[in-house]
């Protein structure tokens, strides 16, 4: 069965950065589009960036742009996500998602299967 399990969450100050990895199996990793959502307390999912199946075609949330990175290593099934010059409002649980083809788009419903999530919390 599809499992996605986040890693590398944790604490860290404004400014700083974390890395999360997002571990796939159960399914054919390089043949889907990837994406990170979050969730933070009292708010609604949001997206965060997404890759096509290939590792082009990067695309990013506007509040993210700039600090965050998305890669993906298909020999390792692998998803990443690289956050820099973290902010507060970067707090939230982060979640990694099979898309559900090839190519990677902003919207949940674009997506089939979620991991449990990862929390970053970013304060001083």
């Amino acid at each position: 069965q599809v499992q996605l399990v986040e890693s590398g969450g944790g604490l860290a100050q404004p400014g700083g950065s974390l890395r999360l990895s997002c571990a796939a199996s159960g399914f054919s990793f390089r043949s889907n589009a990837m994406g990170w959502f979050r969730q933070a307390p009292g708010k609604e999912r949001e997206f965060v960036a997404s890759i096509s199946w290939s590792g082009g075609s990067p695309y990013y949330a506007d509040s993210v742009k700039g600090r965050f990175t998305i890669a993906r290593v298909n020999a390792k099934n692998t998803l990443y996500l690289q956050m820099n010059n973290l902010k507060p409002e970067d707090t939230a649980l982060y979640v990694c998602a099979k898309g559900l083809s090839y190519w990677n788009t902003g919207t949940s419903d674009n997506y089939d299967y979620w991991g449990q999530g990862t929390q970053v919390t970013v304060s001083s």
